[in-house]
């Protein structure tokens, strides 16, 4: 994305990104320059009622933007997987254990 912004003549917000990134990339010390996306990635261990709660939440997600009146009519939710009896999506799921920690 760096190298697309640079190279793009037509950018017209090329030095405001850049200066935006080059300022984040100065804050992070395992950057040699731009800092594109945030590097906070950190694995949380869900119990299996926060991980029905996490679910659910991205599963509600289209509903409360208005694109769809219930979350197994998005196209590309798993909830259609979770909500509807024999129910399979556009997306292919690995099976979720059945024990009390996800």
């Amino acid at each position: 994305m760096i190298d697309a912004i640079i190279n793009n003549s037509g950018e017209s917000r090329k030095e405001w990104l850049l200066n935006i990134f080059e300022q984040y990339g100065r804050e992070n010390r395992s950057n040699s320059r731009y800092q594109f996306r945030q590097h906070e990635n950190h694995l949380v261990l869900l119990e299996k009622d926060m991980y029905s709660q996490r679910m659910d939440y991205l599963h509600e997600n289209p509903v409360c933007a208005g694109f769809v009146s219930r979350p197994e009519h998005w196209l590309y939710s798993s909830a259609i997987d979770y909500y509807v009896i024999n129910g399979k999506g556009m997306l292919d799921l690995d099976a979720v254990s059945d024990s009390s920690v996800i």
